[in-house]
């Protein structure tokens, strides 16, 4: 397993809104509920484990909802997405800073008994750039220490984008082979893309683990042309990757989605889910 790099600090910044607009705050309160019923002592601090923590979004957005005193463990593979976290703010839901600490370190060094003693684990962003082992292997260790977890905005492959560029073919085409670039083979890692969240709720149910999903779709309006245009790049890009035949077709179709983004004209859903799982 390779270390996997979430993205650049900029990218990170520029979603951040659409993130947080995303999350599902309702399985954030179901596992605030979980975490106050599993709580042993006022004293002493939740300890929380994001994974592939990237600069911190997660643990910013989360933690002021969550009750009492938390110390995260911050784990990501790439040394210098860390060096950019940002948490000097947050707070938990009573107002009282929380102390964290940074792991670098591959998915594949995760030790087995590396949740024992935490009260929940989360990820933003995660799943669907890991491979099936790599997802058994974070729910093993789930499983193993017992501990809840939180797994939010992970991609489900659906985007919908209005009004229409009368171009509807090359628009599924277009959707259809990035949803396959997201499975693809990456150096001998075949991720799991799009199917992501069923594969890691069926590791959980198998385990006798109560799962909820939740659709966390990003909504991008006109406000959002910075990032719908930065996202419809990368998106056409890893379409015409997977298939170069796409090329002439996807840059007309690139440069009148780019003036509906221009002009605020143009709306984008790109599809995403959580995923909360606990002991049954």
């Amino acid at each position: 397993m390779t270390s996997i790099s979430t993205a650049t600090p900029g990218w990170l910044a520029l979603r951040a809104p659409a993130d947080d607009a995303a999350r599902s705050t309702e399985l954030a309160r179901e596992l605030g509920r979980l975490l106050a019923a599993r709580r042993a002592s006022a004293a002493a601090p939740l300890v929380l484990h994001d994974l592939g923590a990237g600069t911190g979004s997660m643990t910013r957005w989360l933690a002021p909802q969550l009750p009492g005193r938390q110390r995260w463990v911050l784990r990501d593979g790439d040394a210098d997405i860390v060096e950019h976290l940002d948490l000097d703010a947050v707070v938990d839901a009573d107002g009282s800073r929380i102390d964290a600490d940074v792991v670098v370190e591959d998915l594949a060094e995760l030790p087995r008994e590396a949740f024992d003693g935490a009260a929940a684990v989360t990820a933003s962003a995660l799943l669907d750039v890991i491979t099936s082992a790599e997802a058994a292997h974070i729910v093993a260790a789930c499983v193993a220490a017992g501990t809840p977890a939180l797994f939010s905005l992970t991609v489900t492959g659906a985007v919908t984008l209005r009004p229409s560029a009368r171009l509807d073919a090359v628009e599924h085409a277009i959707s259809a082979a990035f949803d396959d670039h997201q499975r693809r083979d990456a150096e001998g890692r075949r991720m799991l893309g799009p199917d992501a969240v069923a594969a890691t709720a069926e590791l959980f149910a198998a385990a006798g683990w109560h799962v909820r999903r939740g659709p966390t779709p990003w909504r991008l309006k006109g406000r959002d042309s910075a990032l719908t245009t930065e996202w419809l790049d990368g998106w056409i890009d890893a379409a015409v990757e997977w298939r170069p035949e796409l090329a002439d077709d996807a840059e007309a179709y690139r440069r009148v989605r780019r003036a509906q983004a221009a002009s605020g004209r143009l709306r984008v859903m790109v599809s995403h889910e959580d995923l909360l799982a606990w002991p049954g």
